[in-house]
C-alpha cells in the first residue's frame, strides 16, 4: 500500500508542493484525496531533497491543505492498451469517453515511451494514397514518413485532417491501416465534427480517438499525443498494423507547455516558449517512422496553426528542422474557393522520390511532377506581370502558362473534402492540365511518356 502524506504546504495554479516525501521519483504518478474521498491525479514535477513539486492533473478547487492527502503510486503515467482501442473515442488521459465499456488492456505501457533507434530504422519507401491530389501528385507521402501540416487560424485544417484520416491507404496490399488521432485543446463542436465525420463514413471503425477540449487542463494537453503514440506504438510493433497518426494542432499543445513551464518559473526561451521546446517536440515526432524487422509503420501528420501566419516562429520553424517536409495553407487560395487551400510551390515532401515511380505509383509520376512545380511557377510569375502591366504586356506564351495556372488552381489542387481520387486520375488530370501547354514547352518529361499521354485526356 503506498504511503499517505498530509503534508501539503502550498498550492499555487496547477502547482502543488509536498514535504517530507521518500523514495518519490520524477515524473511519478500521484493521487489526491480530498476530504470527501474524491481522488484527483498529479504528476512529480521536480524532487528537491524531501520536497516534492507536483503538477495537477485536473483542478486545484477545494483542496484543503489540512485534510487532503497524497499518495504516489511508484509509476509514471500509463495507458492500457488493446487492439480493441480501434473504433474508440478516449479523452486526453486515455479514459473512455462514448459511452461504451471500459478497455480490458493487453498491456500497460509508459505513455513517454522511447524515441526509436536511428540504427534500427527502416528507410520509407512506400507509397500512402490520401486521395488528395495536391498531396499524391506533388508532395507524396510515404510510410513511415513526418508530414507536418502548416495552417493558420481561421483555415481549414480541421475538414483536411478529417478527410485525410478517412481515405488514407496503403495501395496494392492486403494490410491492416490504423489511424489514431489526437485533438489537442480544440471546441466542442470541433470535436463533435471529427466523431461525426468518422462515424458518418465508417472510418470511426479503423480509428482510436483521443480528444482533448479546450477547457481541459493544460497538463491533459500534455499527455494527449503521448497517449496517442502509445495507442500506435502498440498497433504497429505488436498488431503488425500500418498507423496513421494525425495530430491537431500542435500550436495548442506547445501553448500548455508554455503554460505550465511558467507556472514552474523557468527561464523562458523565444516567444516565452520553453527552451526545451525543441527536444519536447523532437520526443512526440521521432516516435513515428520503420523498424527494421516489424511488420508496422507509424507514420505522421502533425497539424499546426502558425500565429500570424508566420513560418519562422518557433513552433513551425523548429517542426520544420525535425520532420521531412511540411504542406503549407494558403489564405489567398483559401479567399479564391480552392478547397483544400493547399500551396504546392512552398510545400515540401522530402522523401516524395521514394515513394514514386514505376511498381509504386506509376513510372510517369516523377516526369509530371518536376513539370507541374515548374509550369505552375511560371504560370503564377505571368500573372503577377499582369497585374502589374496588364495583358498587352504578355508574350502569347505567357498568357498560355497563365491560363494553366488558373485551370491548375480549379481542377488539380480544388477537388472539395469529399473527393477521393486514386493516384491514376491525380496523373491524369496532370496530363490533361500539360496538354494546355505546347508539347515543345514540356522539357522536363521524357519523350516515351509524351508519346503516350500527352493530348489523351
Amino acid at each position: 500500500m503506498p504511503k499517505e502524506y498530509r503534508t501539503i504546504q502550498e498550492v499555487a495554479g496547477p502547482l502543488m508542493l509536498v514535504q517530507g516525501v521518500e523514495n518519490v521519483t520524477y515524473d511519478e504518478i500521484g493521487e489526491i484525496e480530498l476530504a470527501n474521498g474524491e481522488t484527483r491525479r498529479c504528476k512529480v514535477l521536480e524532487i528537491d531533497g524531501t520536497n516534492a513539486l507536483v503538477q495537477l492533473y485536473e483542478s486545484a478547487t477545494g483542496i484543503n491543505l489540512s485534510n487532503s492527502k497524497v499518495r504516489f503510486l511508484g509509476r509514471t503515467l500509463e495507458l492500457g492498451v488493446s487492439a480493441d482501442m480501434l473504433g474508440r473515442v478516449f479523452d486526453g488521459m486515455g479514459r473512455p469517453i462514448d459511452k461504451g465499456p471500459e478497455i480490458l488492456p493487453d498491456e500497460r505501457r509508459d505513455i513517454n515511451g522511447l524515441a526509436m533507434n536511428p540504427a534500427a530504422r527502416d528507410y520509407p519507401n512506400e507509397f500512402i494514397q490520401t486521395g488528395i491530389s495536391a498531396i499524391d501528385g506533388l508532395n507524396t507521402l510515404v510510410r513511415g514518413q513526418k508530414l507536418p501540416i502548416f495552417s493558420a487560424s481561421g483555415l481549414p485544417h480541421a475538414q483536411l485532417g478529417a478527410q485525410i484520416a478517412r481515405q488514407a491507404k496503403v495501395r496494392g496490399k492486403d494490410e491492416s491501416f490504423a489511424v489514431v488521432f489526437a485533438a489537442m485543446g480544440i471546441t466542442f463542436e470541433e470535436s463533435n465534427f471529427f466523431i461525426n465525420s468518422f462515424k458518418e463514413t465508417g472510418a470511426i471503425d479503423r480509428t482510436v480517438l483521443f480528444i482533448n477540449l479546450a477547457n481541459d487542463p493544460a497538463v491533459e494537453r500534455i499527455a494527449t499525443p503521448r497517449m496517442a503514440l502509445t495507442a500506435a506504438e502498440y498497433l504497429a510493433f505488436e498488431q503488425g498494423m500500418h498507423v496513421l497518426v494525425i495530430l491537431t494542432d500542435i500550436t495548442n499543445y506547445a501553448d500548455a507547455l508554455r503554460e505550465v513551464s511558467a507556472a514552474r518559473k523557468e527561464v523562458p526561451g523565444r516567444r516565452g516558449y520553453p527552451g526545451y521546446l525543441y527536444t519536447d517536440l523532437a520526443t512526440l515526432y521521432e516516435r513515428a517512422g520503420r523498424q527494421k524487422g516489424r511488420d508496422g509503420s507509424i507514420t505522421m501528420i502533425p497539424i499546426l496553426t502558425m500565429p500570424e501566419g508566420d513560418k519562422t516562429h518557433p513552433i513551425p520553424d523548429l517542426t520544420g528542422y525535425i520532420t521531412e517536409g511540411q504542406v503549407i495553407l494558403s489564405r489567398e487560395l483559401y479567399s479564391k474557393g480552392v478547397t483544400p487551400p493547399i500551396d504546392v510551390l512552398p510545400s515540401l515532401s522530402r522523401l516524395k522520390d521514394k515513394g514514386i515511380g514505376d511498381g509504386k505509383t506509376r513510372a510517369d509520376h516523377a516526369n509530371t511532377m518536376n513539370q507541374l512545380f515548374a509550369a505552375y511557377s511560371r504560370g503564377k510569375e505571368a500573372k503577377e506581370l499582369m497585374v502589374i502591366l496588364g495583358e498587352a504586356a504578355l508574350s502569347d506564351i505567357d498568357l498560355i502558362y497563365a491560363k494553366f495556372a488558373d485551370a491548375f488552381e480549379k481542377e488539380y489542387v480544388s477537388q472539395g473534402y469529399l473527393a477521393n481520387r486514386d493516384i491514376e486520375e491525380t496523373l491524369n488530370i496532370g496530363w490533361k492540365l500539360l496538354s494546355i501547354l505546347p508539347r515543345s514547352e514540356l522539357k522536363r518529361i521524357d519523350d516515351k511518356y509524351l508519346d503516350e499521354y500527352y493530348g489523351k485526356f
